[in-house]
């Protein structure tokens, strides 16, 4: 059995690098997909530098998509395609969706019985510890530690399932699989027959890894946040770049998780707590000097 580690790709070289570093020795194939457009729609480069990473050149698969999907939503004014806010968040989804699928073009040559990961790549499962054997015809859901703005600043309020995988003759594909609930449903709940989200046959991994989110300069940070899934709520929530700079300065965020998917997310401020580097990958520990302007050394 061999293990896909399968992701999408925006400008994150730095959190990539440590992505590869942390599961070169786990991992058989790394699947990077870019599309040539944000999730909000802005045309942008393709970033992705291949020789930033001679270490792993040959297990990278690059895959680039260079138009986007076919069935987004817009209404025409003086014949210039617009887009109302409810069509703003539809046709997000739907760009996510079809880059993530696209991904589907790098385990062409898998068997059906080699592992697929997916996950975002700011979300590296653990798999220091993982067997193998714990996934039979499971699916698989990695519990996972959520960090802000530095690698060492957690927010502990949420349990955080990026990553999850399963065998490939068990994926209908990479948004169906992103999609999963990572909850063990039992077998009189008939709902799991007819469902695409609900499933019996979980394996949940505890200590399953780390989700370093928003490790950006302000610049790049401030771009992410217009230009992702929830660009329309961030620009209501008319926030400043600066004010965003202050918010990291004092170790906040405004994010709300647990809110219903379509509920305004950008409303409550939770603070951050900064913990030691115990809780760290390896490769981060033994680098620290490297990445110390990304850890917080208050408090440790």
């Amino acid at each position: 059995m061999r293990i896909f580690d399968c992701t999408t790709f925006y400008n994150e070289h730095f959190i990539l690098d440590v992505r590869f570093n942390v599961l070169n020795p786990y991992v058989d194939k790394f699947i990077v997909c870019e599309a040539g457009f944000s999730h909000s729609g802005q045309k942008k480069i393709f970033n992705f530098d291949i020789d930033k990473f001679p270490k792993f050149k040959n297990k990278i698969i690059y895959l680039k998509i260079d138009k986007e999907p076919e069935d987004l939503k817009y209404y025409l004014e003086n014949g210039i395609k617009k887009e109302t806010k409810e069509n703003a968040r539809f046709n997000a989804i739907k760009r996510i969706a079809y880059q993530r699928n696209f991904l589907n073009e790098g385990i062409i040559d898998a068997t059906d019985d080699d592992l697929i990961l997916y996950s975002d790549n700011d979300e590296i499962p653990n798999l220091e510890n993982f067997k193998l054997d714990n996934v039979n015809n499971n699916l698989m859901y990695f519990n996972q530690k959520l960090f802000y703005y530095k690698f060492n600043l957690l927010c502990d309020r949420y349990d955080w399932f990026g990553t999850k995988g399963c065998k490939k003759k068990k994926l209908i594909d990479f948004e169906w699989l992103r999609n999963t609930k990572p909850k063990k449903y039992n077998f009189y709940r008939l709902d799991t027959f007819f469902s695409k989200t609900k499933y019996m046959n979980v394996k949940i991994i505890n200590n399953g890894g780390w989700h370093f989110t928003q490790l950006k300069n302000i610049k790049d940070l401030y771009e992410k946040l217009t230009n992702s899934e929830d660009h329309q709520e961030f620009k209501d929530a008319k926030k400043s770049i600066q004010e965003i700079e202050a918010l990291i300065k004092k170790k906040v965020i405004i994010y709300d998780h647990q809110v219903k998917k379509n509920s305004y997310k950008f409303a409550k401020e939770f603070k951050l707590q900064t913990v030691g580097l115990e809780n760290l990958p390896e490769y981060i520990k033994i680098n620290k000097d490297h990445f110390k302007e990304w850890l917080d050394f208050d408090g440790i």
